[in-house]
């Protein structure tokens, strides 16, 4: 693997080749082990939400909004941009993710410093406190290019946390932090898949000067388990008992959003 051709490239240009070049493997866990908690918790959502399943069923207006946005998440036109950042950005707020502080961004160009060359890598959305970027959500664009999203939210990772890592030191006069776990998340319409990503020095080092890093890094992922896997990305969190156990997914993966 070390001798595998690195070259400049943005982050939604990544694809295993950058994985295996930078030493990256993904694996997959079950909740207990991903989450760290057994049984996930409830979830802190309105009950109608939970009980009703259209957006006509609803009383309240933000939850009127956010099934609207699911439905249109879950209908891509071929070849279009879709509606998945927007139900992201709906969903995120729906659960708490954006207190006060905080806020959702869309398209945010972050600059990656990779093989001695500056690229960028290009969120489709992301909640940052500050300037400091806390969450990565990826859509699986795979209606309309042949990308697999997992590469592209990695390179978005090791560039969020260059990026805070020089706000740390040039803007705030602070120490950098050598190692930081990333959480992320890829879409395909509004089903998910959870990741968490641990970024390190050696890590971001190894990308910026185009080297192979000795340490592997082991991402961390999990699949929600819904009531019928094979119906996963046709139903999404359409189905009540998927909503709700994919709701309790969230709850659990929020305890990783902070720097």
């Amino acid at each position: 693997m070390a001798t595998l051709l690195r070259s400049p490239k943005s982050g939604s240009d990544w694809g295993p080749n950058e994985l295996l070049a930078y030493n990256i493997d993904i694996q997959f866990q079950d909740a207990a082990t991903f989450f760290g908690v057994n049984p996930l918790p409830q979830p802190a959502v309105a009950a109608e939400v939970l009980t009703r399943l259209n957006a006509d069923d609803m009383t309240n207006d933000s939850n009127y909004k956010f099934v609207r946005y699911m439905d249109l998440a879950m209908d891509p036109v071929p070849a279009e941009e879709s509606a998945v950042d927007d139900f992201a950005v709906c969903l995120l707020t729906l659960l708490g993710y954006v207190p006060r502080t905080r806020m959702t961004r869309t398209r945010a160009d972050i600059p990656l410093t990779i093989c001695g060359e500056q690229c960028h890598a290009k969120t489709d959305v992301c909640v940052v406190d500050e300037d400091d970027i806390l969450l990565l959500v990826q859509e699986d664009k795979r209606h309309k290019e042949r990308k697999d999203p997992e590469p592209q939210l990695i390179a978005e990772a090791i560039a969020a946390f260059q990026a805070n890592n020089t706000r740390r030191t040039r803007v705030l006069g602070q120490d950098a932090i050598d190692t930081k776990m990333m959480p992320g998340i890829t879409l395909v319409g509004s089903s998910p898949t959870f990741y968490k990503i641990p970024v390190t020095k050696d890590l971001a080092q190894a990308v910026a000067l185009g080297r192979f890093p000795a340490t592997p890094t082991v991402v961390y992922a999990h699949l929600p388990a819904v009531p019928r896997p094979a119906r996963r990305l046709s139903e999404g969190m359409k189905p009540l008992d998927s909503r709700r156990h994919i709701f309790s997914c969230y709850e659990a993966f929020r305890q990783f959003v902070n720097w």
